[in-house]
């Protein structure tokens, strides 16, 4: 999760106005444009991250990251430079990232989807680790040499290093695709030396001492730098630079000793207190350590930058800084040494300030530090409803690992939420162990337990039988899932409309798995309304998302509409979004408009389906749910192809494919089988039938629901077979297979299933001459979908059936609507004149009115205003007025009044 990252992490540092220019070196880095990788290594010291900063200051777009030990996890080390990618180059790495938030731990597939991603773009993009040897693990160079290997020519990258890493270096050096920078091409020049000592620092040294400071720290610039902090004020400078001697490690801890030495005793205790945080602000600060010298916190760090004392700040407003790393790691070896007591209180100090901040991640991290495992255990907890609320269960399951077994079994509903956090994250290798670990802590006495958020707790038994009902479904064991479920609803306390959403939920999944959609359309309607009531809206449009399928699939494009702008006006509405930690956009507001442009798609509005899918893109990946990425492509890959380019949908299709979250719903509409279809269109059968034999298909098969969108797949692909061979056999087998899979589906109320074996077998019988039932078939077809506007089925049924359709004499309007959605021309002029709505000859809109702007237009006609209107939809006043402009501009009006003018003249 974005929110859940230090953010300074990824900032490109600061370069002070009063550095010695280093032309010779920042030059050479900054022409190694055609390089692969330009590795900037040497000791601690050596100025690496100054000199790369400084190079390319005037560079864009430059991805920095800045690595720290706990960056050597995989996951962790990906997230950053993914979001650090992306904040220089917005796009440039969301498949990547969508990958790696589905926590399948294939980090070589994340790197395939950045290569791919990287490789389409235009412009060069730097990408700097800095600090590389903290995250040196083969987990993450493994996936650093994987991208070096297919690394696109727009990319180049930059690693700071105190140590050569892991990587295919010979190999690199043997193609001339390395750029190196070692210490020895580091090292401050005698005349770097004397602009560093005399014009920074104002020491006014002679040559021969600023000769022998140079000579004695090799040009290292911490030790020039901590050199230059001792000297000043002293009076006798020579006899200090005379006495200096030592290597490097001898030399930083004598210089950090002259440093500290000459600072008075509270603020040396203040460095030593502070050097347990990875940040540093003002307050934060004071409570750490407390003020030094009668000075808070924040002047204390004013003071510390304008004597250079090896600070750096992470803002422009002087309110963050950070230590030098070589000096914190100094500064905190020096508190282990001399106080290891204080150590654990300090990190204790830490956890509470950052608690009161609300920045909970910080504060469990320091509580862990201080080996406060309870008072880490005490935060997780109560803070997890929220975080669950948020969907921030990236966060919650990367504490798993770190709450001792002993802790979990003394806290029950600690333990239940990290097996939340599992789930909610398709990890469920040991889920059932846990659950199994809890249940027999639950027979505890409750006495002999801890339990910090009584609220949960009383939730406890219904919560544990919702999540085995969970873990069963996803087993594909349906009588457990429902009879866990209903334990579930059986022991929720009154009140708990959570357990009951959440039960109903599982239970509407195992009905949909069925085929039932009626029952589980009920069962998530009723979902959706207890999570509103609690305030989970992330998890309410998790749920509409299914909602809107089901009513797809049920042919009623109206109810999925309707409850795809519901849900948007929720999170549109005046404080509507508490699914967002800091008020931003909530979680799932995205999928909802991926959802509007599916019935748009339907309804035969390609230019409204891109406008929406427009929108949802705009959003960003952080404003979907676990399915979105692979939905949206699968919705963009129907208007690409409709544009022609058949190309881009395919590859957008093998992406959504890639990217496929089920979120526990049932896989009814596979995506290889959508890219099957893709195949068909573009006359590929080779590729259908690869599809169809990796699928395992057969006409033979039992009817069962969860196949039934292959099954009408693998129909599609006989009758293609039939057109390319004329093979009667062919014919046969795929009409056998839809009649069985249209009584199966009108059986059910499957509508969407039923329309399109009808239409089908439509063609199927036109193919064996058979005209009249081939109309018939396709007049029960029309029956089903003209009420909705339903376009869409008749333009994927083919050609054939389009022109079927024109043969029946009926609602005109609607088949110039599915004439249009399949890239024809309109019908006659006889038959458009037939259904003109006025004698003077108005033109009918191009691009046809919603059923929500319908609802709208109607009431601008009346004598209510904008904020009665809204009430009387129920929505609020900027959706109304969106409305309002859309109409508009599909109207070609400017006003109200010549809307409701020109809506007479239409006859809507």
């Amino acid at each position: 999760m974005v929110d859940a990252l230090v953010h300074t992490k990824m900032a490109f540092p600061r370069t002070r106005t009063e550095l010695v220019r280093r032309p010779r070196l920042t030059e050479s880095l900054r022409g190694a444009e055609d390089a692969a990788l330009v590795l900037v290594s040497a000791p601690a010291g050596f100025g690496k991250t100054t000199l790369v900063a400084s190079a390319l200051d005037d560079v864009t777009p430059v991805a920095w990251v800045s690595l720290d030990a706990r960056d050597g996890d995989g996951t962790r080390f990906w997230t950053y430079t993914l979001h650090a990618l992306e904040a220089a180059s917005p796009g440039c790495a969301s498949v990547a990232l969508t990958l790696l938030e589905a926590g399948n731990g294939r980090f070589d597939e994340v790197v395939a989807g950045l290569v791919n991603e990287l490789s389409v773009r235009p412009d060069p993009l730097t990408l700097v680790w800095d600090d590389y040897h903290l995250a040196d693990t083969p987990q993450v160079s493994d996936g650093v040499a994987l991208l070096l290997e297919h690394r696109p020519s727009q990319l180049r990258l930059v690693i700071s290093t105190r140590a050569d890493p892991a990587l295919p270096l010979s190999r690199l050096r043997a193609r001339g695709q390395l750029v190196e920078f070692r210490a020895a091409d580091l090292r401050f020049t005698a005349t770097e030396t004397g602009l560093y000592l005399n014009r920074v620092h104002e020491l006014g040294l002679a040559t021969g001492d600023v000769e022998a400071l140079e000579s004695r720290t090799e040009g290292w610039a911490a030790a020039l730098q901590l050199a230059a902090l001792s000297l000043r004020g002293r009076e006798d400078a020579k006899g200090f630079i005379d006495s200096f001697a030592g290597d490097d490690r001898y030399v930083v801890d004598y210089l950090v000793d002259e440093v500290l030495d000459q600072q008075p005793i509270q603020l040396r205790r203040f460095l030593l207190d502070t050097s347990v945080l990875d940040r540093l602000s003002g307050p934060l600060c004071d409570a750490v350590a407390g003020p030094a010298d009668g000075m808070p916190g924040s002047a204390v760090l004013e003071l510390f930058e304008r004597r250079n004392l090896l600070l750096v700040p992470l803002d422009d407003h002087r309110r963050w800084y950070r230590y030098h790393h070589l000096f914190g790691d100094v500064l905190n070896a020096r508190l282990l040494a001399e106080r290891p007591e204080d150590v654990a209180d300090l990190h204790g100090r830490a956890s509470a300030w950052y608690e009161a901040a609300g920045e909970v991640e910080a504060a469990v991290r320091h509580a862990f530090a201080a080996g406060a495992s309870d008072r880490a255990a005490d935060l997780i907890e109560m803070a997890a409803p929220e975080l669950r609320r948020q969907r921030v269960e990236s966060l919650l399951r990367s504490w798993v690992p770190l709450v001792p077994p002993e802790v979990l079994a003394q806290r029950p509903v600690l333990a239940s939420n990290l097996v939340g956090a599992l789930m909610a994250s398709n990890t469920f290798d040991d889920v059932e162990d846990r659950l199994d670990a809890l249940e027999r802590t639950l027979m505890s006495p409750p006495e002999s337990l801890t339990i910090r958020d009584e609220v949960e707790w009383a939730r406890l038994p219904a919560l544990v039988a919702t999540q085995r009902a969970g873990l069963a479904l996803v087993g594909g064991d349906v009588p457990a899932t429902l009879a866990h479920a209903d334990a579930a609803l059986a022991r929720a306390a009154a009140g708990d409309q959570l357990t009951v959403a959440s039960a109903s939920a599982l239970k509407g999944l195992a009905s949909w798995a069925n085929g039932d959609l009626l029952t589980a359309l009920h069962a998530y309607q009723a979902a959706t309304r207890g999570l509103v009531a609690t305030g989970h809206v992330s998890d309410a449009l998790g749920c509409t998302v299914t909602v809107v399928d089901l009513e797809l699939q049920r042919g009623n494009l109206d109810g999925a509409r309707d409850a795809a702008g519901h849900a948007l006006d929720l999170v549109e509405a005046p404080g509507g979004n508490p699914g967002h930690p800091r008020g931003g956009v909530t979680r799932g507001t995205a999928d909802m408009w991926t959802a509007l442009a599916r019935v748009a798609w339907e309804r035969g509005n390609a230019q409204e389906a891109a406008q929406h899918l427009g929108r949802a893109g705009d959003l960003g990946e952080a404003a979907g749910l676990p399915q979105q990425p692979y939905r949206w492509r699968v919705a963009m890959a129907h208007l690409r192809e409709s544009e022609g380019d058949t190309t881009a949908a395919a590859a957008l299709l093998s992406e959504a494919s890639r990217l496929f979250n089920s979120d526990f719903s049932p896989n009814v509409r596979p995506v290889p089988a959508v890219l099957a279809r893709l195949h068909l269109r573009i006359g590929d059968l080779a590729a259908a039938r690869s599809w169809a034999a990796a699928a395992g298909v057969d006409v033979d098969d039992d009817m069962d629901y969860r196949r039934e969108y292959e099954h009408l797949t693998l129909a599609r692909l006989l009758l293609a077979e039939h057109r390319a061979a004329g093979d009667p056999d062919r014919l046969d087998r795929a009409a056998g297979l839809l009649v069985r899979l249209e009584v199966a589906a009108t059986e059910a109320e499957r509508t969407a299933a039923r329309v399109e074996a009808l239409l089908l077998l439509a063609v199927v019988a036109d193919a064996k001459g058979r005209a009249d039932q081939a109309l018939s078939r396709v007049q029960e077809a029309v029956e089903l979908t003209r009420p909705g506007g339903w376009v869409r089925p008749f333009v994927d049924a083919g050609p054939r059936a389009v022109e079927l359709l024109g043969q029946l004499r009926g609602d005109a309007r609607f088949m110039d609507a599915v004439t249009a959605a399949a890239g024809g021309s309109r019908r006659p002029a006889a038959r458009r004149e037939e259904r003109s709505p006025s004698a003077g000859g108005v033109e009918p809109l191009v691009e046809p009115l919603s059923g929500r702007e319908l609802d709208v237009l109607r009431l601008l006609g009346s004598d209510l205003d904008g904020p009665a209107i809204a009430r009387h939809l129920g929505v609020s006043l900027p959706t109304v007025r969106t409305h309002t402009q859309h109409i508009y501009a599909k109207l070609g009006v400017n006003n109200r009044r010549a809307a409701v003018r020109r809506a007479h003249q239409l006859h809507l």
